[in-house]
């Protein structure tokens, strides 16, 4: 069978096209609108191509630039299916950092559409393509509502980031070390925002433990030593300027409100993929610590598990694999992650294996050990490395359709 290799190179109002046969010969060079009525242009125009080199096979290969590719990938995927059998069509979304590795392997090509087009019609032709597109609006909606809360938790991550920084000119004492469980916590968010520290170093033992017990609900042990260290770290703060008193409290106060409005727009999206979940049959819920929202998140990316031939195909899928340093008779015993892989679905397996440490005594037994082996950045490389374990775990669960067994259920 002879293929008809289409490269083409996304983008927001057009798309450059580029075909080419199994030999490297080029066929056609052109752009189409990246509406409907361009994509049956391209389609016209393959056929026509395929046709006259007597092409039986269709490769489209395009960038998976997420927006911009979607429409096309998914139109061309369910049009070209009614010119079967007479022509066979694959459609592949191809990994962005691939496919500038592979243009690399070029001397001096220069950056246009019409050249990324046609790098992505001979990498097609060279093959080592991932799995072709697959019909999963399932997995798709699905995904559509966990990464917009990725979206969201990095923001809202990068917001506290900046609200602290920004507490530090108004209470430099609170920013660096303070007295409550929870910065963001009620009590503590109420002495941000309605005491200055110079109120709290001249207010009474008894009058600053009354406004903390009013504020926490009376629910602290001992409010006395809160307040008494809270009055150390407003004397020994810096004091603000009169003119910065102001300013500096707006900013904190319009700051905040923006984290507390995205953390409603989160629970809106949990809703809502635990609506998307119960038409979904999976087990990764029977693990303490997989919530709807986590097992969406790891289900959505994956999708079909049986792209995967095993657990390590997805644990490179996902990014966390090790580079190896070997040359002779030497081989490296500290090796760095590879900087690859799918973010989201990396993102939910360590936010996961966060909350199953915490609930699963094995998972804890396996994060402890790690987090003893380093001196530095203990937590950060023990929690990979159990979210690298989890992903042993999740291949299973999703292969077999089985419960999750706890360890102190098993004989």
């Amino acid at each position: 069978m002879s293929n008809l290799l289409v490269g083409v190179d996304v983008s927001l109002k057009s798309h450059h096209v580029h075909f080419m046969k199994e030999d490297g010969v080029s066929v056609a060079d052109f752009s189409v609108s990246n509406d409907q009525s361009g994509a049956d242009t391209l389609i016209k125009r393959m056929l026509e191509a395929a046709e006259k080199s007597q092409a039986t096979q269709l490769k489209v290969g395009m960038e998976a630039t997420d927006q911009f590719s979607w429409h096309l990938a998914h139109y061309l995927k369910d049009q070209l299916k009614g010119y079967e059998p007479r022509f066979q069509s694959f459609i592949y979304t191809l990994n962005a950092r691939k496919v500038a590795r592979f243009k690399k392997g070029y001397d001096s090509l220069p950056k246009n559409d019409r050249i990324d087009a046609w790098v992505i019609a001979d990498h097609l032709r060279f093959g080592r393509l991932p799995n072709e597109m697959k019909d999963a609006v399932q997995y798709e909606a699905l995904q559509r509502l966990t990464r917009t809360r990725f979206h969201f938790m990095k923001e809202i991550g990068r917001n506290k980031t900046y609200f602290l920084n920004q507490l530090f000119l108004k209470f430099s004492g609170l920013r660096q070390d303070n007295p409550f469980s929870n910065r963001f916590g009620v009590t503590s968010l109420a002495v941000i925002e309605e005491l200055e520290p110079e109120t709290i170093a001249e207010m009474s033992i008894e009058e600053l433990v009354d406004f903390l017990q009013d504020k926490g609900k009376n629910r602290f042990e001992n409010p006395e030593e809160i307040a008494k260290y809270l009055q150390k770290l407003a004397r020994s703060s810096y004091r603000l300027e009169k003119a910065m008193q102001d300013p500096v409290n707006l900013s904190l106060s319009v700051t905040l409100s923006t984290i507390q409005h995205m953390e409603s727009q989160v629970k809106r999206l949990d809703k809502e993929i635990a609506k998307l979940m119960k038409g979904i049959p999976q087990t990764l819920t029977s693990v303490k610590g997989i919530g709807n929202v986590f097992a969406a998140g790891l289900i959505a990316e994956i999708g079909d598990v049986k792209r995967f031939k095993d657990h390590h195909s997805l644990a490179k899928y996902a990014g966390l694999v090790w580079s190896q340093y070997q040359s002779g008779e030497y081989e490296s015993d500290e090796t760095s992650r590879m900087r690859t892989g799918n973010k989201y679905l990396r993102y939910y397996l360590i936010q996961a294996a966060d909350s199953i440490r915490k609930r699963d005594s094995e998972y804890k037994a396996f994060y402890n050990k790690k987090y003893q082996e380093v001196p530095k950045h203990k937590h950060k490389r023990a929690l990979v490395l159990t979210a690298r374990k989890l992903v042993r775990l999740v291949y299973s669960l999703l292969s077999t359709n089985q419960l999750y067994t706890p360890p102190e259920r098993r004989e």
